[in-house]
């Protein structure tokens, strides 16, 4: 559990810094992309106004007025442009103001966005602008390959160095995610260990006090108040027993008792041994069990595990309700399903089923028997075993409640 809390602590923190490092180079990224955008239209747009040349002045360069771009752009900028007729047939080429475009290349990218059809975009690293005049089509291209790659190497760079930064987290959140959740952690296993040693403690009087009601019976006789301190005291002891029992499940103290066990056989007796019951209360159970399905574990704690899940189904099935079991092996996963019916399972429900103490019988009637610690006893064993166990409801008038060993 403790170690499960880590992951996630860590892994949250992860995902957290990715999406704000995500966020902020993907709008950064849009920004630089847009300026380039609009700079290289701002130009184009110029061209075009002055039939694919820069002016000797540029409009606004009055005193008086702001420049619209800064006189050094005409010597700066590499462009061309092909005049067309509305055929698509070429007119004119002009390829004086770049030196890597010849003529030939000029009408290749040009009947390429002729046919594109669209007035402006990108074409490899040429943005392009498609004007008409006087039944003229003109369409310009400048050259953008020094901003496109300066806006490439920043998306390299910021890449990298997000990169180191989450890595950076991540090797901190590692070293001190142990420390954030070590409090945590001593609470939890002194938690653990008084449950052991309380259960431990509680035994002998328990004990104590059920041998003297039988000597109180055999002195005095039968009577209510001598077979209510015998139910209760044997429904403490099962309280104590079965605490003690989770508890040192969470422990992992059997690890080391795994061995080669027929799993098909065992679910097959358990639902055996729930037919009767089943049937006495006018509920049909049904199975459908893959045979010679084998499995590596604690064979006591892997029958306790089934009983426990046909238990609670049979308890909590609604009269002449349905229980079905199903055993497979898939991809060498085993999958191990137990349904029934029910009155009413809402899905808030279903998110604590596995919590101690936990009973979907909110008043809590003795009379159903269990302490609500079953699914949670469930639920320690199938970690115990590297598993996974899952509760579902479809409709929320049935419970299914399916195990996957690896």
């Amino acid at each position: 559990m403790i170690k499960k809390l880590r992951i996630k602590l860590i892994a949250a923190s992860m995902a957290s810094l990715f999406l704000v490092l995500f966020v902020i180079g993907g709008i950064v990224g849009i920004l630089n992309y847009r300026k380039i955008v609009e700079d290289a239209d701002r130009i184009l747009e110029i061209l075009e106004e002055n039939a694919g040349k820069f002016p000797q002045k540029f409009p606004g360069d009055r005193k008086d007025e702001r420049p619209r771009m800064s006189p050094e752009v005409p010597y700066e900028s590499r462009y061309f442009s092909i005049l067309l007729n509305e055929n698509g047939d070429i007119i004119l080429t002009d390829t004086s103001k770049i030196v890597s475009i010849d003529t030939t290349k000029a009408i290749e990218y040009a009947s390429e966005v002729w046919e594109k059809e669209t007035e402006k975009g990108f074409l490899d690293d040429y943005r392009y602008w498609r004007c008409s005049s006087n039944g003229e089509i003109r369409i310009i291209f400048l050259d953008c390959r020094r901003q496109l790659d300066n806006f490439k190497n920043f998306l390299l760079t910021t890449f990298g160095v997000s990169s180191i930064g989450l890595l950076s987290v991540f090797i901190l959140m590692v070293y001190f995610s142990a420390r954030i959740i070590k409090p945590f952690s001593d609470n939890y296993e002194k938690q653990k260990r008084f449950i052991t040693d309380a259960g431990h403690e509680l035994k002998t009087p328990l004990t104590i006090i059920e041998a003297d009601t039988e000597v109180l019976e055999m002195d005095f006789g039968e009577n209510e108040w001598l077979q209510d301190i015998q139910g209760q005291t044997k429904r403490l002891a099962d309280l104590t027993n079965t605490l003690v029992m989770l508890s040192r499940m969470e422990e992992g103290t059997n690890k080391d008792m795994k061995i080669e066990l027929p799993l098909s056989d065992i679910v097959e007796e358990v639902c055996h041994a729930f037919q009767a019951p089943a049937r006495i209360q006018n509920k049909t159970l049904d199975n459908a069990i893959e045979p010679m399905i084998s499995i590596k574990g604690d064979e006591k704690a892997i029958r306790g595990l089934i009983t426990i899940l046909l238990d609670n189904a049979v308890k909590y099935t609604n009269e002449n309700g349905q229980i079905s079991v199903s055993l497979e092996k898939k991809k060498n996963r085993i999958y191990l399903s137990v349904f029934n019916t029910t009155e009413q399972i809402s899905k808030e429900q279903i998110s604590h089923l596995f919590d101690r103490f936990y009973r979907t019988d909110t008043s809590r009637n003795s009379q159903t028997g269990g302490y609500g610690l079953g699914l949670s006893i469930a639920a320690a064993t199938v970690e115990a075993h590297k598993g996974k166990i899952i509760a579902e409801t479809a409709d929320e008038k049935s419970l299914r409640i399916t195990v996957i060993f690896y």
